[in-house]
């Protein structure tokens, strides 16, 4: 069967994968003061993160419409996926959910799913992997579903910022009950829960933040020489090699991918961001 796997641009792909006819990414917007773009193949970090810094403002995004998903679903395959955000995160769901509803109202019926991946970054990584798996199986549009909806719920995410200011005053981080990262020395450890944003562990600098996450992932991790270790940066590629070998040393996995965020990880991850799903 053929198949399509449409992505909100907050999912990282290899970059052997960019430009595959499997995959559609939609890019969602950016706005940092009067700076406005799209999350595309244009995305320079480097430029995007010295506009951050100049802007008092905090940086913004917006979803892609339902329009811009029915487009993208529009392809002559026999089955559609779409993987997004987390709905606690951005109204990308919600926008590739109607996006649904309106292609199936112009067009007809047509075999899509779209998946809240609960994560963002490489978490949608490993959805968006998984489905190419699943279909490259042959397996049934039916048991992929059922079978990327199991393994979403497996996925755990991971991450240490230097920054949390855009999570923050972007009212992401409403769950977090216990933060405390008044001073610069302090660094949270964070995690997805069900799509939410929680506080794991805290340490005093990032370099024990970087081995308490790495720690962390090894203790949560199940069957890890069954799935991927995938390691996504905000400019910080010694960060992410050194979170690599603390967790490789330990613990195998079948593969392991590193990645620099696009434009919407960057925002979000800020400058020195690291982000372990496994």
């Amino acid at each position: 069967m053929s198949y399509k796997i449409v992505v909100d641009s907050c999912c990282e792909l290899p970059g052997e994968l960019l430009k595959d006819s499997r995959f559609v990414r939609i890019p969602l917007g950016l706005d940092v003061g009067d700076y406005q773009i799209l999350d595309d193949e244009a995305f320079n970090q480097a430029e995007f993160l010295k506009k951050v810094a100049e802007c008092p403002k905090c940086p913004k995004s917006s979803c892609p419409s339902p329009e811009r998903f029915m487009e993208a679903y529009n392809e002559p395959v026999d089955h559609v996926y779409a993987v997004t955000l987390s709905s606690h995160l951005s109204g990308s769901y919600n926008s590739a959910k109607l996006g649904a509803d309106l292609y199936r109202e112009k067009y007809g019926e047509k075999q899509i799913h779209v998946v809240d991946s609960e994560s963002a970054s490489g978490g949608e990584t490993q959805l968006a992997l998984k489905l190419m798996e699943l279909e490259e199986a042959g397996l049934s549009f039916e048991e992929i579903v059922r079978q990327i909806e199991s393994y979403r719920d497996s996925i755990n995410t991971l991450f240490v910022l230097d920054n949390l200011e855009t999570l923050r005053k972007n009212g992401r981080l409403s769950g977090v009950k216990a933060l405390v990262a008044s001073t610069l020395s302090i660094k949270p450890v964070m995690a997805g829960d069900k799509g939410r944003i929680v506080q794991k562990s805290q340490t005093i600098g990032i370099k024990k933040a970087l081995s308490k996450m790495a720690e962390l992932a090894i203790a949560e991790v199940k069957n890890p020489e069954e799935r991927k270790l995938i390691i996504t940066h905000c400019n910080a590629p010694g960060r992410a090699e050194t979170v690599k070998e603390q967790i490789l040393s330990k613990c195998k996995f079948k593969e392991c991918i590193i990645m620099d965020t696009r434009g919407i990880s960057s925002m979000y991850a800020s400058d020195g961001g690291v982000i372990v799903t496994t």
